[in-house]
C-alpha cells in the first residue's frame, strides 16, 4: 500500500460496512487462528470482503488497527542497541530512528469474518510498517540466538 497513513481508508471501511447495514467489533484475530487470507491486487478490493462477509451471513465484521506510538520506537531501538552492542551505529538503528515521522499514524488495518469455524481477514499496511515489522522480527530473531561457549567436556 503506498499510502502513509491508513485513516482515511479506516474511514472509509467504516462508512462502508454501516452502509451495508453490518456492525464492527473492535478486535484482532491473531496468528494461532484457523485463518483465510483474502488476496486482492484492487486497492478496494476491501469493499468485495466486506460484500463477500455480508454474502456469507455475517452480522458484523472484525475491524484492527495499528497506530505506531513513541513508545514503540524507543522500546525497538532499545532493544536493536541490547542487540547489535556494541556497535551503535548499525543501519538498523538508523532505520528505526526514522520512523519517528510515522508516530500517531495508522499503519496497518484488518478486517475479519467467521464462516464455518475459519476466520477470513483482509489485512493491508503501508510501507513503513512493513519496514517496523521487519525490524521487530529482526530483534526477535537476534534474541533467540544462543551463544554456546563452553566446549565439551569430553
Amino acid at each position: 500500500m503506498s499510502l502513509d497513513n491508513l485513516i482515511s481508508l479506516k474511514d472509509d471501511m467504516v462508512a462502508f460496512i454501516s452502509g451495508h447495514g453490518m456492525l464492527r467489533m473492535n478486535g484482532y484475530v491473531p496468528e494461532d487462528i484457523p485463518t483465510v487470507i483474502f488476496e486482492e491486487e484492487n486497492p478496494d478490493g476491501w469493499k468485495d470482503f466486506v460484500e463477500l462477509a455480508k454474502a456469507s451471513g455475517a452480522s458484523f465484521v472484525t475491524m484492527s488497527e495499528a497506530v505506531l506510538e513513541k513508545a514503540d520506537i524507543a522500546l525497538l531501538i532499545e532493544q536493536i542497541r541490547d542487540q547489535m552492542y556494541p556497535d551503535d551505529d548499525s543501519p538498523e538503528i538508523d532505520d528505526a530512528e526514522r520512523l519517528v515521522r510515522h508516530v500517531g499514524k495508522i499503519g496497518y488495518l484488518q478486517l475479519g469474518f467467521a464462516y464455518q469455524g475459519v476466520m477470513f481477514l483482509f489485512e493491508t499496511a503501508t510501507d513503513w510498517y512493513d519496514s517496523y515489522q521487519s525490524l521487530m522480527e529482526t530483534v526477535t530473531d537476534l534474541g533467540r540466538i544462543v551463544v554456546d561457549d563452553h566446549e565439551n567436556e569430553d
